[in-house]
């Protein structure tokens, strides 16, 4: 079973490195990484050719910006068994290649598996499922990241490329979501995804204050999460459910006097809103 990793990647040199040595660090040696460049200089130029002599690398540059453009110029050049699309700033941890090798030789059944995510010290975000379950167009939402999605190529050749309207550099309001996009529509061809409670990646926490740059970022995100959601058909008493949960907690911030946390959740509501009714 081959690995194929199609990594986008742009502004980031440090966190590439960390990236790197892990992946290095893999005991499961048979894969293959693509870099997606967006970079307009040859800042990463030396260090990927220092580990092309460690393992399989290719280094392509981007012709446009876009994370999802980069991931389908990527997919055009992957002859691996399995597909994964590793962030530039998260890293896996000892013995993950491994394990998802194990899990799918030994379930045929299965087209793809997802994990969740931790920082350096054990802290995550978001609302995670609680146990390993196969996915539905209901729990998706809390059961995958992009860069812990790993998926069977039949997958990749069945459902093509990503939506390039979707996701950071796309050049829109929908600044994530993407992934989510991309499982929604696997699940619909009838595809069968599992989240993998014990499968931890790790990546950098983004929201632990409610500062103005979390407010902005958040409000991409959630456009995004409304977008997908509108495009892929969700019953209407679905996305108001998704709303009123964020309400409560606008609620329960301003009860506990967390009146920054209060607003990054109504921006939240609102960026979502925008994206379900554009």
């Amino acid at each position: 079973m081959k690995f194929s990793l199609v990594l986008a990647t742009v502004g980031r040199f440090d966190e590439l490195v960390r990236f790197l040595e892990s992946l290095d660090a893999q005991d499961y040696r048979n894969f293959e990484l693509i870099v997606v460049d967006q970079n307009s200089d040859d800042r990463l130029a030396a260090l990927l050719q220092r580990y092309r002599q460690k393992f399989s690398l290719r280094h392509v540059r981007a012709p446009a910006r876009g994370v999802s453009r980069a991931r389908n110029l990527g997919l055009d050049l992957v002859d691996g068994d399995v597909i994964a699309f590793p962030d530039d700033d998260c890293w896996y941890p000892p013995g993950l290649l491994q394990k998802v090798a194990i899990v799918l030789n030994g379930h045929p059944e299965l087209d793809g598996i997802t994990g969740r995510f931790t920082d350096g010290d054990g802290n995550t975000e978001g609302r995670w499922l609680a146990s390993s379950v196969l996915l539905d167009r209901y729990n998706v939402w809390r059961g995958a990241i992009e860069f812990s999605i790993f998926l069977r190529r039949r997958v990749v050749d069945a459902i093509g490329p990503f939506d390039q309207t979707l996701g950071v550099g796309a050049g829109t309001a929908w600044g994530a979501a993407e992934g989510t996009d991309y499982l929604l529509r696997s699940l619909h061809h009838g595809f069968k995804l599992k989240f993998m409670a014990d499968m931890t990646l790790h990546h950098p926490v983004k929201t632990s204050h409610f500062d103005a740059g979390a407010c902005n970022r958040q409000q991409k995100y959630e456009a995004g999460i409304g977008r997908v959601m509108r495009i892929n058909h969700y019953p209407f008493w679905y996305f108001p459910v998704t709303c009123i949960r964020t309400c409560c907690g606008v609620l329960v911030a301003l009860a506990s006097g967390n009146f920054l946390k209060a607003r990054f959740k109504y921006l939240s509501v609102l960026a979502r809103m925008r994206g379900w009714r554009a």
